[in-house]
Formats: C-alpha cells, structure tokens, sequence
C-alpha cells in the first residue's frame, strides 16, 4: 500500500518535471527550435489547426526558422498567425516558403525571460512539494486507520521526502539549463 502511493507519487512528480520542459520550450531564447511555434494555430478553412498540421517547419539555422506550407493559399494566414503571436517574430515569405528570423534577445529581454523561467520552475518546485503533501495525507491517513505502523509511517514520509528532494533537484538543473540557453549570446 506504501508502495503504491510512493509509486504514484513519483509518477505525478515525474509528470510534473516534463510539463515544465514543456513549458520552457515556449519561452523564446536567442537559438531556433520548432517547438517554437508549437503553440500557434492558423485558421485553416474555417477551423483552428496546429502550425505544425499545414506546414513543416525546419531549422536551416540557429538563428533562422522556416516553413514549408502544404497549401501554398495558406501563407498569408499562417504569416498572420506568427504575427498575432506574443513572440515578436516577423515572418519573410517569397512564395513558396516562409522563413523567420530570430531577432538576438536584448540584455533587458533575456533578464526578464529569465525571470519568467524561474517562475516556471518555483511552479515546477511548487506541484512536487504538493504532490508531497498528498502522498504524506495518505500515509497519516493509513496511520489513523492502523493499516500501517508508526514506524512504516516515519519511514515512508522519509522516502517521500528523499524522492521530493531529487525531483526538486532536477527542476533545479532543468532551471540551469534554461537560464544558461537565455544568457548566450
């Protein structure tokens, strides 16, 4: 019963960890990824598509995206969707593809992204220690139940613990990373 709860624990925590990757791959740094534009939507015969479904996006290099739209009709729209978009792209189309520089973040810009990651990963930290907190309520009340004993209890919240530390370090190196991705130059 121990088990299962630590079990579940650790798979919340590591759910947590990767929803925060996920999230920092939408702040913009000063290199190209095509997970960039994963977040944008075009509209496409009346419906909301993913960029990603009526175009391909390539990295030719790190300073540069580009999109290989399926329907040549939809460049406009697509133009349009990464303008509407908060990442301060403007895209470049010479009919058949649409290439997007990555203007070089300013000192004031990366400073305040990195702001915005740190908040990302106090998040991150926060949902763990959450996760933390429900595994223990789960062991007092197995306690209270006298399924387990005092000892299992203390035991089971010390490896509880030892599992929250570890997924609070790998937010801190995910952090890291970040933070030095923003900072080059």
């Amino acid at each position: 019963m121990i088990d299962e709860i630590i079990e579940d624990a650790q798979d919340r925590m590591g759910k947590s960890i990767e929803a925060l990757k996920t999230s920092l791959t939408k702040i913009r740094t000063g290199r190209a990824h095509a997970s960039l534009l994963d977040n944008i939507v075009v509209e496409y015969y009346g419906m909301d598509t993913p960029l990603n479904q009526v175009g391909n996006v390539s990295v030719p290099d790190a300073r540069n995206l580009s999109i290989t739209v399926f329907d040549k009709s939809m460049i406009s729209a697509v133009e349009k969707a990464i303008m509407k978009s908060d990442l301060g792209l403007n895209p470049q189309s010479n009919g058949t593809l649409i290439r997007i520089p990555l203007p070089p973040l300013t000192e004031e810009r990366r400073k305040d992204l990195v702001k915005v990651v740190r908040g990302e990963a106090e998040g991150g930290k926060v949902a763990i220690r959450n996760i933390r907190r429900d595994a223990n309520s789960d062991f007092k009340s197995l306690l209270k139940e006298k399924e387990i004993s005092e000892d299992d209890h203390h035991q089971a919240e010390d490896s509880i613990q030892k599992i929250t530390d570890v997924f609070v370090k790998q937010v801190d190196e995910v952090l890291v990373k970040k933070e030095a991705e923003l900072m080059e130059i």
